[in-house]
């Protein structure tokens, strides 16, 4: 899945969740498409996202803000949005205090332990 020339990724659909795992920058540039397919994709189901960033190089305020936007979603739907990160994503989100509300997890396999926990 091609999001823009800057931000790739995949998507796999489990049986209660999609999981998606995305490469580059999750910028003002990317940020339109990134959150409207997300948000897609959100309305389709299952409702449950893991989204994988452990390989984006970067994330700026407009890349924050469709998380943000894209966990209200889910949560909207019944679902949950949990977030693997790696630690330049997880500074950036710590240093707007959001590491709580963005359900920072350390690996797919946390992730997907909470979303049977849940």
């Amino acid at each position: 899945m091609t999001l823009t020339v800057s931000l790739r990724g995949t998507r796999e659909v489990r049986e209660n969740c999609q999981i998606f795992r995305l490469t580059g920058l999750l910028d003002a540039f990317s940020e339109p498409t990134f959150r409207r397919t997300i948000d897609n994709y959100i309305d389709e189901g299952p409702h449950n996202v893991i989204l994988v960033l452990a390989q984006i190089d970067f994330v700026d305020s407009s890349g924050l803000g469709a998380l943000v936007q894209l966990v209200k979603k889910a949560q909207s739907k019944g679902g949950t949005l949990q977030i693997v990160t790696n630690p330049r994503v997880t500074q950036t989100v710590k240093l707007v205090r959001l590491e709580k509300f963005l359900s920072l997890q350390p690996s797919v396999d946390e992730a997907l332990k909470n979303i049977e926990s849940s």
